[in-house]
């Protein structure tokens, strides 16, 4: 069953394209431009020009204690919408603008049940990019990595 915008999505579909747009915002111009260049993309047009603003980041110490303002971050955002309906959205960190339009026809196009799967398609090389990046952190984080409870006392 396809949804229009006047009808509510499920929740599975929300949690896909939420999947989605948190790819966008974390992949590269780069990884954005040649996911678009593979895919018959229509004109867009812009709803709201891309615009970048500060947002102001909050932490908790230990994840669990009170809130506290860790400071402002930039933050771009655009939206628009295609020739032929359906509207994109996108936030990411940084002040590339033309990366979030880019994100934002991306949303448009994931939205068409139509096009979903070219786009997913389109997007797996970046997913897999980011997939290996994130690996290769966790090694370089685990290489550091102190069992206390496996250091000898010394007790002699």
């Amino acid at each position: 069953m396809t949804t229009s915008p006047r009808h509510p999505a499920s929740e599975g579909e929300i949690g896909a394209r939420q999947a989605v747009m948190a790819l966008c915002a974390e992949a590269s111009r780069t990884d954005l431009e040649a996911a678009l260049s593979v895919l018959d993309t229509p004109a867009a047009a812009d709803l709201r020009p891309p615009e970048t603003g500060l947002v102001m980041a909050s932490g908790r110490i230990g994840g669990d204690g009170r809130p506290f303002n860790l400071g402002e971050v930039s933050v771009t955002r655009a939206a628009i919408r295609l020739a032929d309906g359906p509207a994109g959205f996108a936030y990411h960190l940084g002040r590339d603008r033309t990366k979030a339009r880019l994100a934002a026809i991306l949303d448009a196009l994931w939205q068409d049940p139509d096009r979903r799967a070219r786009v997913e398609a389109a997007l797996a090389p970046a997913a897999r990019r980011l997939a290996a990046d994130r690996q290769q952190a966790a090694r370089r984080t685990a290489a550091t990595r102190v069992d206390f409870l496996t250091l000898a006392r010394g007790d002699d």
